[in-house]
């Protein structure tokens, strides 16, 4: 939905589309502004950003299979 209201923001307004969409504009307002400044995302979402590039090497490690270990069973 975000790709979409950033296609026709220009066209239409955020709040008449946000209002046809059904959700809250401040919510699209508050991952515009994450975008231009990363610095407001939370802390977690910041350290996902780390994590994610650690999963994606362990995966492609694994050739691309998600097979988690069993602990103690045969």
């Amino acid at each position: 939905m975000r790709a979409f209201i950033d296609k026709y923001r220009d066209s239409f307004g955020v709040e008449p589309i946000c209002k046809v969409l059904r959700i809250a504009p401040s919510g699209y307002w508050r991952y515009a502004a994450q975008r231009c400044n990363p610095a407001l995302r939370s802390a977690r979402a910041r350290r996902d950003d780390v994590l994610i590039a650690h999963v994606e090497r362990v995966w492609q490690a694994n050739m691309q299979v998600y097979a988690p270990t069993r602990s103690g069973s045969n």
